[in-house]
């Protein structure tokens, strides 16, 4: 069983649109509204492909209430809080922009943050094979959150993966005990504090942050796939080529894929699903494919060791940066982020 908490669930609304104009009136295709928060969507990819999880999230309000309802019948514990869950607003384009507008989300009080954690020691102790802590705080949280999960999933011998990102990673992450980090490259670059326009600096970045006494980071990289770095072993894979008509949920499927497939942390390959390149399809809810064997060749094949100066994370177009390199092949277009 892997056990989630997301302590600043949504209800995420998203709109279709062709094209994104501010200042105009625009005609919406379709509407659609969904469970969100970044470890609910792990609990539903992996619940959608029949794998046990348990989610634990706080709800409070009206907001609260739909929240639950979507939930539909993914297993979970709720928390009540007095404030309201918040609603977020996404809006896609046809070409695949997604432009996302987040609420902060409620204001806990101490009393309430000690009902979260109290309700995820209680799961932690039915030994679940993983927890994951994803997303950002609503106020009234202190930084360290995440600090003081990392003990208690320590302290049940529970492996705990983090995704989150700002000052709430930066705190768990100096802390170190993470079983495994899965930032995505912005996210990682603003932890070093420096640019990472290769998969060397990328995984140089990566291995200084595990010697802060982490196990290991999974980087997301948008369109270039994923990368899995341990003390001794780097690992890149990428997924097929698809049209992104949205990212929403990506990273979340890129994580649930990884946990799913039953890696520890000192596994020499990884295997991303679909998801972290963006979905196939504008529907958030679709879930990612069921896990596979592994094949050469195929999305599920073992990963190849990186490359350590492919620049495929700079700015420059990849026409550009293959040019430099001496390759004459054709260019083929720039992915969408992560």
């Amino acid at each position: 069983m892997i056990l989630t908490l997301t302590p600043n669930p949504s209800v995420d609304h998203t709109l279709e649109v062709d094209r994104l104009v501010r200042g105009e009136v625009l005609r919406v295709r379709a509407t659609r509204s969904q469970a969100g928060g970044k470890g609910v969507n792990v609990s539903r990819a992996l619940f959608g492909n029949g794998i046990t999880t348990r989610a634990v999230l706080p709800v409070g309000g009206g907001g609260g209430a739909e929240l639950v309802t979507l939930l539909d019948d993914l297993p979970r514990v709720t928390v009540p809080i007095s404030g309201e869950t918040r609603a977020n607003v996404t809006v896609t384009e046809t070409d695949g922009t997604t432009t996302k507008l987040n609420a902060a989300g409620p204001t806990m009080s101490p009393e309430e943050i000690e009902a979260l954690l109290g309700a995820l020691e209680d799961e932690l102790t039915r030994s679940p094979s993983w927890v994951v802590a994803s997303g950002s705080l609503p106020a009234g949280v202190p930084e360290d959150l995440y600090v003081r999960v990392a003990s208690l999933a320590a302290a049940h011998g529970v492996p705990l993966a983090l995704d989150t990102s700002g000052a709430p990673l930066t705190a768990a992450a100096k802390a170190g005990s993470i079983s495994l980090l899965k930032p995505n490259h912005e996210e990682l670059a603003a932890l070093v504090g420096r640019e990472l326009p290769t998969l060397g600096d990328v995984t140089e970045a990566a291995r200084e942050v595990l010697a802060w006494g982490n196990e290991a980071a999974l980087v997301t990289l948008g369109g270039h796939g994923a990368l899995l770095v341990t003390e001794r072993d780097a690992h890149w894979a990428r997924g097929p080529r698809v049209r992104t008509l949205s990212t929403v949920g990506a990273g979340d499927s890129a994580l649930a894929g990884f946990l799913a497939g039953e890696h520890s942390p000192r596994s020499a390959s990884v295997r991303p699903w679909p998801g972290d390149r963006g979905r196939r399809t504008p529907r958030d809810d679709r879930p990612p494919p069921r896990r596979r064997r592994h094949r050469r060749g195929r999305p599920g094949h073992r990963a190849r060791p990186v490359l350590a100066d492919r620049p495929v994370l700079t700015d420059r177009s990849t026409a550009t940066a293959r040019r430099e390199r001496g390759r004459t092949t054709r260019p083929r277009p720039t992915p969408s982020k992560d």
